[in-house]
C-alpha cells in the first residue's frame, strides 16, 4: 500500500510539472482562500480560543458575568454583581473556603498608568502600565518566577515595605534581562519600591489586552503610592476576583452561597442603609463564570467582528474551492481519453479515482502551505489595522500549532470535497472511446461547472454588498459633524497624581502648565480638562436640578479651564464658559450641554440661574451659568449624551469630606491650540513638562486628529477587510468564469468552426459566448441579491446609522460584477470570433 501511494504521489507530481499554468492557478487559488481563513483563525484562536498560560486553568472561575469598568459607587438596578470593593473581597475571601485561592485584581488599570524611573540610573521618568492585586495573585495562577520571586500574602499588608514584580517582557526588552534589576530600587510615582521578582515569560497578566501590565504592585500599596481613597471606601467598587477551586466543588451551590455573602457584605454599607434600598439589595447577586481565559473585555469587543469575518473569509474560501472544482472538473474532461486507454489496459475505476484523488490532495497540500504564508502576511495585516499602536501585545502573527493543523485540516477537506466529483467523473470514461478517431464534440460547459460560476457570483454579490455597507458606515462616521475643531490641535495626556501631587499642589502645577506652554511660539490655547473629546474615557455621576423631578440616570462631568472650549472648538450657545475668575473661593458653577438642557428642563425654559447637584440629596451645589454645544466625546455612537462642565478647581457646597480625598481634582490632559503646524511638538511638550517636574512623564501624545481616527479604528478595519474579501471575491468569480468560458470555446471549436464556414458572422459568434456567460452572471446576480437583502440584519448592529441596504450601494455591486464578468466573458468571445474554419474543421 505504501509503495502504491507513493508511485501515485510521484505520478501526480509529474502530471503537475506537465500543466504548470494549471498547477501555479489551482495552489495560488487555494492558498488566497486558505490563508485568508487561516489569518482570521489565527485571532480566533489567539483572541477567543486559547487561555491564560497558567497551571490547569480548567479550575479558574471568575466572580461575576460582565465585564464593568472601573470604579463604581451606587449599586445595580438588575443587582448583577461584577466589581467589588476591597471589604467584600476580603469578607468572601474569608468565608468561602471553597477557593483554594481567591485573588483581587484592578479593574481599571489600563487607566490608571504609573510612573516609573530606575533608582540606579539617569533614564527618564516613564509612563507604564501597573496592575494593583493581591498578595496570593500568582499563586492563585499556580505561577513560578523567572527569576528572584513572586508576591506573598505579607506583601499585602498596610505598613509593609513596596515592593513590584517585573513582567518578563519589560525585563527583556527594556532591560536586556539584565540579573541586577531583581532586588533594586524603582521608583513608581516617586516612592522606592524594590523589585522583587520576575514574572515567567509568557505571562501577559489577567486578561488579553493591547497593553499588558509592566509592573504588579500589591493592593495595600496602592493608597501611598497612587494616592487614591476608594481601595478601604467599603462603597466604592474596583475590584475584580478570580478564584482557583478545590475539587469537587459544585459550581451552582457556591454561586448561590456566594450571592448570600455578596448580600451580607453589602448590607453593612452606606450605599444600602437606607430602608428604601432594600429592594436592591434583595436583588444583588453573582455569577460564577469560567476564568480560565481570565477577564475577557478585548474578547467581548471583538467577538462580533471576528464572527462576520470568519464569515466572509468563508465565503472567500467556497468561491475559491468553487474554483478549483471548475479546473479539476476540465481537465479531468480533456483527461478522458488517458483514462480510457487505462481502463483499456486494465486499470480498476477505483484505482483511476485514487490517483486523482491523490493528485487533488497535493494540490489541496500545496495550496495549504502556501496558504500559511498569506496567513502570516495576513495576520501581520490584521494585527496592523485592529491594534495600529499596540507595542506588547501577546499574539504574534507566526502560525501556532492550532494554526497549522487548522489549515491543513482545511486543505485536506478542500481536496478530497472538491476532488471526489471530479475524479469520479472522469473515471467513467469507457475503453471504447479510446478507440474513436476524433474528439470533435458540440457540447460546452458542463451542468456542474456552469452551477459553480452561478454559486461563485452570488457569493461574490453577498461579500460586494456588504464591503459597500461596512464602507459607507465608515464614511458616515467619519463625516459626521463632531462640532469640534482638530487642526492643529496637540492631546498631552499625563498624569499629576502619579508624579507625586496632592491636591493642594495641583493649582500650582495647572498654572505652571499653562503659563510655560502660552511661552511655547505659536501655542495660541492651553486648555486643561479631566478628559478631551473622543478618548476612551468618561466619568459620570447622578445628577438632580434642583427645583425638577430627580432623574436617576448617569451624567457626564470633566473639570476644565477657561481655554479648554477654545482649545478644543465647542461654542458656547448661551451665558458664558468656565472663565478665569472661577476660583477655588468664588461660587460654585457649571456650564451644561444642549443634551442637559433637553433631558431637565422644558422647551423654552432657559437654565441660566438655576441649580444641580451630583446626587439626589444636594441639588444646591453648582449654578448653571452657561450652555455649550453637543460635541461628541466618547463615541459618535452615543447620542443624547448629557454632559456638565466644572471649574478646575472648585468644590461643591455640600462637599463633607477634606480635599485629600477629591481625586476630581485630578486631570488627565490639556490640549495645545497652535497658530500652524509644530512638526516637534511632542519632544518640546516632554521637555516643557519634564521643567516643570521631572515626573510628569507623557502618558500619550497624539494631534487630535489621530485621536478623533483612533475611535474609528475598528471600524476602519471592518471596511478594509470586508472590502479586500469583496473584491477577492470579485477576482475569484471573475476567474471562475472566465476559466468555464475558455473551456466552452474550446470544447465548441469544431462548432464554431462549422458555424463560421456556414456564414455566420464574427459579431455573432462572439453574441453567443457573451450571451452564455451573462446568463450565468444573471442567475448568480437574482440568487444573490435576495441573500445579501437578508444578510444586513446580521450585520445592521455593526453598522452605523444603517438600517437597509443602500440603493446606491446595491447599483454599484450590480455594476461592478456585471463589468468583471463582461471582462471575464469578452476575452474567451473575442477568441472564438478569430477562429479559422479551415483550421477548426481539421481539430481532432
Amino acid at each position: 500500500m505504501f509503495s502504491t501511494v507513493l508511485q501515485d504521489l510521484r505520478f501526480a507530481l509529474r502530471q503537475l510539472r506537465k500543466t504548470p499554468g494549471f498547477a501555479t492557478t489551482a495552489v495560488l487559488t487555494l492558498a488566497l482562500g486558505i490563508g485568508a481563513n487561516a489569518a482570521i483563525f489565527t485571532l480566533v484562536n489567539a483572541l477567543m480560543m486559547k487561555n491564560l498560560p497558567v497551571v490547569d486553568p480548567q479550575r479558574l472561575v471568575k466572580l461575576g458575568d460582565r465585564n464593568v469598568c472601573c470604579v463604581g459607587f451606587g449599586f445595580h438596578d438588575d443587582g448583577d454583581y461584577a466589581l467589588f470593593s476591597t471589604a467584600t473581597y476580603e469578607y468572601l475571601k474569608k468565608n468561602a473556603p471553597e477557593f483554594e485561592e481567591l485573588a483581587a485584581i484592578q479593574a481599571g488599570y489600563l487607566y490608571r498608568p504609573v510612573v516609573v524611573r530606575r533608582g540606579d540610573s539617569q533614564e527618564s521618568a516613564r509612563s507604564v502600565m501597573g496592575e494593583f492585586v493581591s498578595g496570593n495573585y500568582f499563586r492563585t495562577f499556580g505561577l513560578q518566577p523567572r527569576a528572584g520571586r513572586l508576591f506573598a500574602d505579607a506583601d499585602d499588608v498596610q505598613g509593609a515595605p513596596f515592593v513590584a514584580v517585573m513582567s518578563y517582557e519589560t525585563w527583556k526588552n527594556n532591560y536586556a534581562g539584565d540579573p541586577s534589576v531583581v532586588g533594586s530600587t524603582f521608583f513608581v510615582n516617586t516612592k522606592p519600591v524594590t523589585i522583587a521578582g520576575i514574572a515567567p515569560e509568557g505571562f501577559y497578566g489577567d486578561r488579553l489586552s493591547s497593553a499588558p501590565p509592566d509592573f504588579y504592585l500589591p493592593i495595600e500599596s496602592m493608597p501611598p503610592l497612587a494616592n487614591v481613597e476608594y481601595v478601604h471606601d467599603p462603597n466604592g467598587n474596583w475590584l475584580y476576583m478570580i478564584g482557583r477551586l478545590k475539587p469537587g466543588v459544585s459550581q451552582v451551590q457556591l454561586q448561590a452561597k456566594l450571592s448570600g455573602l455578596l448580600r451580607q457584605a453589602l448590607a453593612t454599607t452606606h450605599t444600602f442603609s437606607a430602608k428604601d434600598r432594600q429592594p436592591a439589595l434583595a436583588r444583588a447577586h453573582l455569577v460564577l463564570t469560567p476564568g480560565g481565559a481570565g477577564m475577557q473585555q478585548m474578547q467581548e469587543q471583538y467577538a462580533s467582528h471576528l464572527k462576520l469575518l470568519m464569515w466572509s473569509s468563508g465565503l472567500v474560501l467556497l468561491i475559491a474551492c468553487a474554483n478549483i472544482a471548475n479546473l479539476l472538473l476540465a481537465r479531468g474532461m480533456s483527461r478522458k481519453s488517458e483514462m480510457s486507454v487505462r481502463t483499456a489496459l486494465g486499470a480498476m475505476r477505483y484505482r483511476i479515482i485514487r490517483q486523482l484523488l491523490t493528485e487533488s490532495l497535493l494540490l489541496a497540500g500545496l495550496g495549504g502551505l502556501a496558504g500559511l504564508a498569506v496567513a502570516y502576511a495576513g495576520t501581520k495585516m490584521l494585527l496592523a489595522l485592529a491594534f495600529p499602536e499596540a507595542t506588547s501585545l501577546p499574539i504574534h502573527a507566526s502560525p501556532s500549532p492550532q494554526v497549522i493543523a487548522f489549515a491543513c485540516g482545511l486543505s485536506l477537506l478542500t481536496g478530497i470535497l472538491f476532488g471526489v466529483a471530479p475524479a469520479w467523473i472522469a473515471a467513467q470514461a469507457e475503453p471504447v472511446e479510446a478507440l474513436r478517431s476524433g474528439t470533435r464534440t458540440t457540447g460546452g460547459a458542463t451542468l456542474l461547472q456552469r452551477s459553480l460560476v452561478v454559486l461563485q457570483a452570488a457569493l461574490s454579490l453577498v461579500l460586494l454588498v456588504g464591503a459597500g455597507l461596512f464602507s459607507q458606515s465608515l464614511s458616515k462616521l467619519q463625516h459626521t459633524d463632531l462640532k469640534l475643531e482638530s487642526t492643529n490641535r496637540y492631546i498631552v495626556h499625563f498624569n499629576p497624581q502619579a508624579a507625586g501631587y496632592s491636591q493642594r499642589q495641583v493649582g500650582d502645577l495647572y498654572r505652571s502648565i499653562e503659563e510655560q506652554f502660552h511661552a511655547i511660539p505659536g501655542v495660541e490655547k492651553v486648555g486643561i480638562g479631566s478628559y478631551t473629546p473622543m478618548e476612551d474615557d468618561n466619568n459620570g455621576w447622578d445628577v438632580h436640578v434642583e427645583g425638577k423631578e430627580y432623574k436617576p440616570g448617569s451624567v457626564s462631568s470633566i473639570r476644565t479651564s477657561a481655554e479648554y472650549f477654545d482649545s478644543v472648538g465647542t461654542r458656547v450657545l448661551m451665558g458664558r464658559g468656565i472663565a478665569v475668575q472661577d476660583t477655588p473661593t468664588s461660587a460654585a458653577v457649571a456650564v451644561v450641554n444642549e443634551s442637559f438642557v433637553k433631558k431637565y428642563f422644558a422647551p423654552g425654559e432657559t437654565p441660566i440661574g438655576h441649580y444641580f447637584g451630583s446626587g439626589e440629596n444636594s441639588p444646591h451645589d453648582y449654578e448653571i451659568v452657561g450652555v455649550v454645544q453637543d460635541t461628541v466625546y466618547t463615541d459618535v455612537r452615543w447620542k443624547d449624551h448629557s454632559m456638565y462642565f466644572l471649574p478646575l478647581l472648585q468644590r461643591p457646597a455640600s462637599a463633607k469630606d477634606p480635599i485629600e480625598t477629591d481625586e476630581g481634582l485630578y486631570v488627565g490632559a490639556f490640549v495645545l491650540q497652535a497658530a500652524h503646524p509644530i512638526n516637534d511638538m511632542e519632544a518640546l511638550a516632554r521637555r516643557t513638562l519634564s521643567s516643570i517636574n521631572p515626573n510628569l512623564a507623557i502618558v500619550k501624545f497624539q494631534t487630535f486628529d489621530q485621536q478623533i481616527a483612533d475611535q474609528f479604528t475598528d471600524d476602519r478595519m471592518l471596511a478594509r477587510l470586508t472590502m479586500l474579501f469583496g473584491l477577492l471575491a470579485l477576482l475569484l468569480a471573475t476567474l471562475g468564469l472566465y476559466g468555464v468560458s475558455s473551456y466552452a470555446v474550446a470544447r465548441r471549436t469544431s462548432e464554431i468552426g462549422i458555424r463560421m464556414a456556414l456564414g455566420a458572422e464574427r459579431a455573432k459568434v462572439t453574441a453567443m459566448i457573451m450571451r452564455g456567460a451573462g446568463l450565468q452572471a444573471a442567475l448568480g446576480l437574482a440568487i444573490g441579491l435576495p441573500i445579501a437583502l437578508l444578510c444586513v440584519r446580521f450585520v445592521e448592529t455593526q453598522l452605523y446609522e444603517i438600517k437597509r441596504v443602500d440603493t446606491a450601494v446595491l447599483l454599484a455591486s450590480i455594476l461592478t460584477l456585471a463589468l468583471a464578468a463582461s471582462m471575464a466573458a469578452f476575452i474567451p468571445a473575442r477568441r472564438a470570433a478569430t477562429i479559422d474554419p479551415a483550421k477548426a474543421l481539421r481539430t481532432e
